[in-house]
């Protein structure tokens, strides 16, 4: 950490958790302050405020600059002392921090011992230039049937799950996390609840991956500043295990919604001039800044992001979702408790299906989603009193097990054995030449056994 720099005690206001201090140009080390540097504010001999609080400048304007104080300004005087440290905001980068939990200011929450004399790295610095990155090429797999038969999460990607408040979106995150085949799993959580936070503790725990797992947690209340560090501690480690250890990193956000409205807040006492529905102006650009950070590098590892997005009233064009959408490779659209077939789409799964994944995926993920697609249709001529062929029933008859055994997100099994499934469920309800399949790939899988059974 830098040398301190000189104490400047002139406090012109605190709005919300900001605090905007008046620097002379003609002060020595004036110069010396940047934007993301930190600051320690103090009481004076005066006050009773003996505790220092750590801040980040945010704003340069002139002669004054901004603060914002990761512990809020509750009972903060005016009459406080302001030291700049000359440093931006670090996180601590260890083999120790595995198996840990930290705070958005990255203090340990676990009662585990304390990691101050930990080797520390600099957060939110600059993404990967495009061209040094290699083409995505690599599965990861999450056991999850909808995802890995219909919309394979590929190393390198940044996607996100749509939802609404109340979904089991949470669940689905941490099942996810805990089934993943990565090296390292980070979990960021922001804007949670104790009990969300104890839930993702003890899935990792209980499944035994907490030992390959980092987690950063701003819980609801904590300041709300506080929110807005996460996301960069996070990929800050991330980014680290794959660029020095070569691992495979997966980096597990919720909710991107609860830090956009952390983004608003802070704009609002920064007094900015609120863009769509309140938001800041730059909103895409602050999204774009931490979801670019997925990269597979050359000669190292990868930095996987997959968040969640929340959408208020359920409306896809709310301005979180809809410029997540621009930025990110797709999304799974997690609606009703399921992971909706129709909704969902990752724009990456061409470069792994057929290529790295079984020769029959693509006809099996093609085929059922037909098969699925037409069951809504019969079901919608049953709803509406109209007669119903006996194909009709036939469709009816997969549309509800297709349901039952690939959408609920309790399920889980291997791609293989998914694939397979595929096949059992196709054949229980159609025969050979209603799948409209390639006629080498049905010699080799279709279970003929069971469409004889069933015939």
């Amino acid at each position: 950490m830098s040398q301190l720099l000189i104490r400047y005690s002139r406090i012109l206001e605190i709005i919300g958790d900001i605090v905007k201090v008046h620097v002379p140009a003609s002060e020595a080390g004036a110069s010396q302050i940047s934007f993301g540097d930190l600051a320690l504010i103090e009481g004076s001999n005066d006050t009773q405020d003996v505790l220092p609080r750590t801040a980040q400048v945010i704003l340069l304007k002139g002669e004054e600059v901004s603060l914002q104080v990761f512990s809020g300004t509750k009972g903060l005087s005016t009459h406080s002392v302001v030291r700049f440290l000359g440093c931006s905001m670090e996180v601590t980068f260890s083999p120790n921090v595995l198996g840990r939990a930290f705070s958005g200011t990255g203090s340990p929450i676990d009662g585990g011992p304390s990691l101050a004399d930990e080797p520390k790295i600099e957060i939110d610095g600059p993404t990967v230039n495009p061209a040094r990155r290699i083409l995505a090429s690599r599965m990861i797999r999450t056991d999850v049937p909808m995802i890995d038969v219909f919309n394979c999460l590929v190393e390198s990607q940044k996607i996100p799950i749509f939802s609404v408040a109340g979904e089991p979106y949470n669940q689905l995150l941490a099942r996810i996390g805990s089934q993943a085949d990565a090296d390292v799993v980070v979990f960021g959580g922001i804007g949670l609840i104790f009990d969300d936070y104890h839930f993702f503790r003890k899935t990792f725990e209980d499944s035994g991956v907490s030992a390959r797992t980092v987690m950063f947690v701003h819980q609801g209340s904590d300041p709300t500043v506080e929110a807005l560090l996460v996301p960069d501690m996070a990929l800050a480690v991330a980014e680290r295990y794959a660029v020095t250890e070569g691992k495979r990193v997966l980096v597990l956000l919720t909710d991107m919604t609860a830090y956009a409205d952390a983004l608003k807040e802070v704009g609002i006492s920064m007094e900015h001039v609120p863009s769509n529905r309140g938001y800041i102006g730059d909103l895409y650009s602050q999204l774009a800044r931490r979801y670019e950070k997925a990269c597979d590098y050359k000669g190292a590892g990868s930095v996987t992001i997959l968040s969640v997005t929340t959408m208020p009233g359920d409306d896809v064009t709310h301005p979180v979702p809809d410029n997540t959408g621009y930025i990110t490779e797709g999304q799974f659209y997690l609606n009703n408790g399921v992971i909706d077939p129709f909704g969902s789409l990752s724009r990456l799964k061409q470069h792994v299906i057929g290529k790295v994944t079984r020769e029959d995926h693509s006809q099996i993920m093609n085929t059922m989603i037909r098969f699925y697609a037409a069951a809504q249709d019969a079901q919608q001529k049953q709803s509406m009193s109209f007669d119903l062929s006996e194909f009709d029933e036939r469709v009816l008859k997969f549309g509800d097990l297709f349901h039952e055994r690939f959408m609920e997100i309790s399920i889980s099994m291997p791609l293989e054995e998914a694939l397979d499934l595929g096949w059992q469920t196709l054949a229980e309800c159609f025969k050979e030449e209603e799948l409209l399949m390639r006629q080498n790939l049905i010699d080799k899988y279709f279970p003929r056994q069971t469409a004889t059974e069933n015939v």
